[in-house]
């Protein structure tokens, strides 16, 4: 007989559990929460819903650490009484990072002769556990326990940091942006603080446009403080010229940030035709206005061939542009125009930080280490600059990784087909893996000699996140690899249908005799959503790169160029 069970909802399993209605009534009466309006909020999902699901009332003591730079997570949190600081370049010693346990040889040899023969096989019993923990993709357990600063009073003393107190927020660049911890929080005194987790965050900000543009604000000041404080290219600068700078710098959003969700429907045509709709922030022959820093998301750099564009680069996080252009009229005292555009790919943020302030705060610290005019009249007259190193992409091959949005991968598997015999060694050894059952699929869209392979590609930018209302799907804290909580994944879909490259699928579910578990009211079968978890938990990982006999199967951070050069060079 097939086991039945109820199919798990949304608000199932709250993000907390002492959230009463005297707590939701305490938070609400404070700032910035009362400035929010209930009455923008529908009787399905009232504001009180929200706070009461998606949000947790967390307790921490002196030395408390609340995030640590660098960590992955997904929350928003609003200091309810006493005071926190927030910090950056901690020493790690200070910062108590947890151990996170691979599997041993020996473990992964009983792994292999324990696989089951049936497909996904999962224990029912596991979903109604009383000893069920959530995940929240953050460092810390929910049982109370934190990790600890042991010497607040030398941080304080020490370090730079500034105080967040009671109606203030924190945390909301990593909310927002999907990308790692930008600094440490960690508690001054005895502190309440409310966390709201990505799912009540997005509902919030879509119902209340107050709470929204306060969270924007935020978001925009503090993200471009920390971006300029973490460049290679002003790091160097004393904290006077840092602030200068940062007062004429703007903060620029282009693009659409949920461009995943119309990219799926559009056909290959369109797919292939969208460097015409794609929003220009640089236009070439325009002379330049500033130099551009890539906050997140993804620029194309093209230029002008025949009766259209041709793409010669991409920009992740991190890279600049017009610095080539600037450096040449500070060097020569001519204007030079821009010799390519920018564009955005799905969306940018951007910040723009004046030429004079370039010129003037930043190139004179440079001076000894700068290229000599020669190689910028090289790159002046055809596009790029000499190079003795590896061939990378074709201008084909190129586009195509753009226009397919592979940029975005920090772990696309690669497979070079004039290498690969199709032996299905990375199947297999995928499939051992994960008790008999691979998570991905070997084929995929072919770009020049490689194929892009339907396996999670552990994005920069993982999309995927977005939507799942219970955030089973989340970063590991222990390497940033995007997985799946099983036991919180309510089989919605949401996740999958998000992933622009079609690498979520969604599975029934059996038990150990093979049957399918069945949703108890519909008694249709309950479905998960699996794919490549990067094999984290593994002894030696990847399994599917570790197993090719042939090398012909890498694992490719798109955003190091230099990785993606020599791959393609091969």
């Amino acid at each position: 007989m097939p086991v039945a069970i109820q199919r798990p909802k949304r608000w199932d399993r709250p993000f907390g559990t002492d959230m009463t209605d005297y707590i939701i009534q305490r938070v609400l009466d404070l700032a910035p929460l009362n400035q929010i309006n209930p009455e923008n909020f529908p009787r399905s999902a009232t504001l009180a819903d929200i706070l009461k699901n998606d949000a947790r009332l967390r307790k921490y003591s002196r030395g408390d650490l609340i995030t640590r730079q660098g960590d992955y997570g997904s929350s928003l949190y609003v200091v309810i009484s006493g005071e926190v600081a927030v910090a950056q370049g901690l020493p790690e010693t200070q910062l108590g990072r947890a151990h996170y346990k691979r599997k041993r040889v020996l473990d992964v040899l009983r792994q292999i002769f324990r696989n089951k023969n049936i497909p996904e096989v999962r224990d029912p019993e596991r979903y109604d556990s009383e000893t069920f923990k959530i995940s929240t993709g953050e460092y810390d357990s929910t049982d109370g326990s934190h990790a600890r600063l042991e010497n607040v009073s030398g941080v304080l003393k020490d370090f730079e940091t500034f105080p967040i107190r009671a109606g203030e927020l924190v945390g909301e660049i990593a909310a927002l942006s999907r990308t790692p911890r930008t600094a440490t929080v960690f508690a001054v005194e005895e502190s309440e603080l409310l966390e709201i987790r990505w799912q009540g965050l997005r509902d919030i900000r879509k119902r209340d446009v107050g709470f929204r543009e306060h969270i924007d604000t935020l978001y925009r000041e503090r993200s471009l403080a920390t971006h300029l404080a973490e460049s290679p290219i002003f790091r160097h600068l004393s904290k006077d010229s840092l602030e200068e700078i940062a007062r004429e710098t703007v903060f620029e959003t282009h693009g659409d940030f949920d461009w995943f969700s119309t990219y799926n429907i559009k056909n290959d045509a369109e797919r292939n035709n969208v460097l015409g709709s794609e929003p220009i922030i640089a236009h070439e022959g325009h002379y330049a206005e500033g130099l551009i820093l890539i906050r997140a998301g993804f620029g194309r750099v093209s230029r002008k061939a025949n009766h259209g564009h041709e793409t010669l680069d991409y920009l992740a996080r991190g890279a600049t542009f017009g610095f080539d252009e600037i450096l040449h009229h500070w060097k020569t005292g001519e204007s030079l125009a821009l010799q390519t555009s920018l564009s955005a790919v799905g969306y940018v943020d951007v910040l723009r930080v004046p030429s004079r302030q370039i010129e003037e705060l930043v190139l004179p610290c440079f001076e000894d280490e700068l290229p000599l005019k020669e190689e910028y009249d090289e790159k002046r007259h055809t596009g790029h600059t000499k190079s003795e190193h590896v061939k990378g992409p074709d201008t084909g091959s190129l586009e195509q990784l753009v226009e397919g949005r592979y940029i975005n991968g920090a772990a696309t598997m690669l497979i070079n087909t004039e290498r690969c015999v199709g032996c299905d060694d990375c199947v297999r050894a995928c499939s051992a893996a994960h008790d008999g059952n691979p998570r991905f699929i070997r084929h995929g869209r072919r770009v020049g000699a490689q194929m892009v392979v339907n396996a999670c590609m552990h994005c920069m930018d993982p999309v995927c996140m977005i939507g799942c209302p219970t955030g089973a799907i989340h970063r590991n804290p222990a390497g940033g690899q995007v997985v799946i909580n099983d036991d919180t994944c309510i089989g919605c879909q949401t996740c999958a249908n998000s992933c622009p490259y079609e690498n979520i699928r969604m599975v029934e579910v059996r038990d150990s005799s093979g049957a399918f578990i069945l949703d108890a009211s519909t008694r249709q079968p309950i479905v998960k959503a699996t794919k490549c978890d990067l094999c984290w938990d593994q002894a030696v990982s990847p399994a599917c790169e570790r197993a090719c006999p042939h090398d012909a199967l890498k694992r490719v951070n798109m955003g190091d160029t230099e990785q993606v050069e020599e791959w393609f060079s091969r």
